[in-house]
């Protein structure tokens, strides 16, 4: 399994940007799915996850502002970032939690979770 994130890049204060993350592989299932960001010098923290129930959870700082939803058909997941500021530069991570997957080799493997490549979101005052 392997998740793909794309959409970050360079906005003005009090833009908007849309990330994605894609699941592929031979998914069976996941708990569901997440945001996580890391700025400069500091350590990696929660922006929003999402459950297979439609369960949201946003960290305080992004709650209104930011919006996560999950097409489970497409295994994709999705963070709407509106009034974007300067201290939400950082770059974003999606992951799986709990996936279910099985290998080439047909084998059936769970894991607690699976990280995507983050995207690099910078937004200019």
């Amino acid at each position: 399994v392997q998740l793909q994130a794309s959409g970050g890049g360079l906005v003005q204060a009090g833009g908007s940007l849309r990330l994605s993350c894609a699941a592929s592989g031979r998914i069976i299932r996941m708990d569901g799915m997440g945001w996580y960001r890391q700025a400069p010098g500091k350590e990696r923290e929660l922006v929003a996850t999402i459950t297979t129930g439609g369960a949201t959870n946003y960290a305080d700082s992004v709650k209104g502002r930011f919006t996560i939803s999950w097409d489970s058909a497409k295994n994709t997941v999705y963070l709407l970032m509106n009034s974007l500021k300067p201290e939400d530069t950082a770059v974003y991570y999606c992951n799986a939690d709990q996936p279910v997957y099985k290998t080439v080799l047909d084998e059936m493997v769970a894991e607690r979770v699976i990280w995507g490549q983050g995207t690099q979101v910078t937004v200019s005052s």
